[in-house]
């Protein structure tokens, strides 16, 4: 076997919440090109028929699904229709999330809720559904999408979105606790942790905090339509066998500061 083959999804199949656009999109678009079917899934299905569509043009195999991370009819349905299309579930990528701009003392209970609901509630239920069904199968592959945010307290100037924060570091420690419960069922659970990238949730925060960001960033520069996609595809494939339980930094070295 060729080193690159570790790489491959031949025969895979995978769903990508929130895969309508953003990351999910540039994620659902390096699995495709692997060699996998995928399914988007995400409340604005019309985006992910869009996508779906410009993924078929090319020699995809994908689906659109309508999802709601944050109802548990909605998840199994999802997880139902994919089984029925495929047999199968081999890769999870939990991408789903919602943000909101606010200081701590101001922050609305509802806003509060939404957005935990939403990022890590949402990422437990698909993560529990879609265990299940690997679990039955004999394993399976996780990846969460966290957020530097996640790992550290972020400077008001350039980030005020406590319920955001609070719930990727939620979605850190789900991460490395659904991995070791889950290990010895052949499942991994791992975790990538972007920085900035020029998605619409960062669009406010990037225009009015940009040369901040770019000078706390050692790379000067945000993330590309294909940065995320290499450690993407290393937790999707046989590349990542003996790695679970990992929270990955894809952020520019700001981390590293």
């Amino acid at each position: 076997m060729n080193v690159l083959d570790l790489f491959r999804l031949d025969g895979k199949v995978a769903v990508v919440t929130g895969g309508g656009r953003g990351l999910g999109q540039q994620i659902a678009q390096a699995f495709v090109e692997a060699g996998a079917s995928v399914v988007l899934a995400s409340r604005r299905v019309a985006q992910c028929e869009k996508v779906r569509d410009e993924l078929v043009a090319k020699g995809g195999d994908a689906r659109a699904y309508q999802l709601d991370v944050t109802s548990l009819e909605s998840v199994q349905d999802v997880v139902e229709r994919t089984v029925d299309a495929f047999g199968h579930i081999d890769i999870l990528v939990n991408n789903s999330g919602a943000s909101w701009g606010a200081s701590a003392l101001e922050m609305p209970y509802d806003a509060w809720q939404k957005v935990i609901q939403t990022n890590l509630t949402g990422t437990f239920l698909m993560s529990q559904a879609v265990g299940r069904q690997m679990m039955a199968q004999g394993g399976g592959k996780m990846i969460n999408i966290a957020s530097v945010a996640g790992l550290r307290g972020s400077d008001p100037d350039a980030l005020d979105a406590v319920g955001y924060n609070a719930s990727k570091g939620g979605i850190v420690t789900l991460t490395k606790d659904l991995a070791v419960k889950w290990a010895p069922h052949g499942i991994y659970v791992n975790a990538i942790a972007p920085g900035f990238f020029p998605t619409k949730m960062t669009r406010d925060v990037l225009a009015n905090g940009y040369d901040r960001i770019i000078a706390e960033t050692p790379l000067r520069r945000v993330g590309s339509d294909r940065d995320l996609q290499g450690a993407a595809l290393y937790f999707a494939s046989a590349a990542s066998d003996f790695t679970t339980g990992q929270i990955l930094a894809v952020d520019g070295g700001s981390l590293a500061r």
